[in-house]
């Protein structure tokens, strides 16, 4: 795997957006009352197709139903599983009904000849798929990590012939969960795509996005890694835990924040370029501090510079297409 050539960007951006003071109304985890000891359980199920499930599975690490799509194959054949993370708003479009990747890409059409599970988490709106440390007024709880890694992987392998082998892949937030929940449980992911993300915790801006990020759906990050100087911030820096990363299959993209195809004639692209323009810019220079991080320890990677593009689906719906050959070698496909 090598990395491809990167292109130059002049656009910088200044990220810093901070969160609303909510963490004085904010409850400690560990001071609610215990969870019902039960185990993670499938509440009821729905047949959207016959080849995608809308599993409604009970979490005891959020006490709350959470929904997960589950694209499929056909017949009895044991298969991987890949586990597709949203953005942000993760599906909050359309009232948490599914997936931001199946309401805005072909994620169903490019994925229904393909002999892979593919799970679509359905919720989590700016929770960047952690355990958060304090339950947060406005976002709830979320134990996203030990929901992903713990109680859903179970589920899927029995209910849809998993065979074990895992791979997952996220954009923008999701870019960041996915790199962070690889670092943190290596022994569960075999490849990693990270789309347009930002890989560190541990600088200013970096900081500055993740907060600007919660805080934009009414979040407060001091209830999910605390205050700056918690250490739960570098124990979810994928740059600085990156040292767990060696042996996985890893692809990571980016565009540059310079209008592309997707932006000439379009209805909605102005707001692309003023809004999307400087996410990708910060994703760009990000990525470039990962790839040389990796580059450092001598871990193999494959990047994606785009010569253009902003921070939008279009773009990621290509992207995925060119990272399904690192991922569907993890997933040994």
């Amino acid at each position: 795997m090598g990395r491809l050539a990167m292109t130059t960007v002049g656009l910088t951006v200044a990220l810093s957006m901070f969160s609303p003071a909510f963490a004085a109304n904010a409850v400690p985890i560990e001071q609610m009352p215990p969870a019902v000891a039960a185990a993670a359980h499938v509440d009821h199920v729905v047949e959207l197709t016959d080849r995608r499930t809308a599993l409604f599975v009970f979490s005891p690490a959020m006490n709350k139903v959470v929904q997960v799509q589950i694209l499929h194959p056909k017949g009895a054949a044991a298969r991987p599983s890949l586990y597709l993370l949203d953005g942000v708003s993760a599906g909050s479009e359309s009232d948490y009904q599914e997936s931001t990747w199946t309401q805005k890409t072909d994620a169903v059409e490019f994925f229904a000849d393909k002999n892979v599970n593919v799970v679509l988490p359905v919720g989590g709106t700016a929770g960047y798929y952690t355990d958060w440390e304090r339950i947060d007024p406005v976002l709830g709880e979320n134990r996203w990590e030990t929901f992903l890694t713990r109680e859903l992987p179970p589920i899927v392998d029995g209910r849809f012939r998993g065979n074990g082998v895992n791979a997952i892949a996220g954009l923008s937030m999701g870019a960041q969960g996915a790199m962070t929940l690889v670092a943190r449980n290596p022994d569960l992911y075999r490849g990693v795509a990270a789309l347009s993300g930002c890989m560190d915790t541990g600088r200013v801006e970096s900081q500055a996005a993740v907060r600007g990020t919660v805080a934009s759906k009414g979040g407060d990050a001091d209830n999910m890694w605390g205050t700056p100087g918690d250490p739960a911030w570098p124990a979810h820096d994928p740059s600085v835990n990156a040292e767990q990363l060696r042996g996985k299959d890893i692809f990571v993209s980016t565009g540059n924040g310079l209008a592309g195809p997707y932006e000439l004639g379009a209805p909605d692209a102005l707001e692309k370029v003023v809004v999307g323009g400087p996410l990708e810019a910060a994703s760009h220079s990000c990525t470039q501090l990962f790839d040389g991080r990796l580059a450092q320890l001598g871990i193999p990677a494959t990047f994606l510079y785009r010569p253009y593009g902003t921070h939008s689906w279009p773009y990621w719906q290509d992207d995925l297409r060119e990272a399904w050959p690192t991922l569907a070698r993890s997933l040994e496909i």
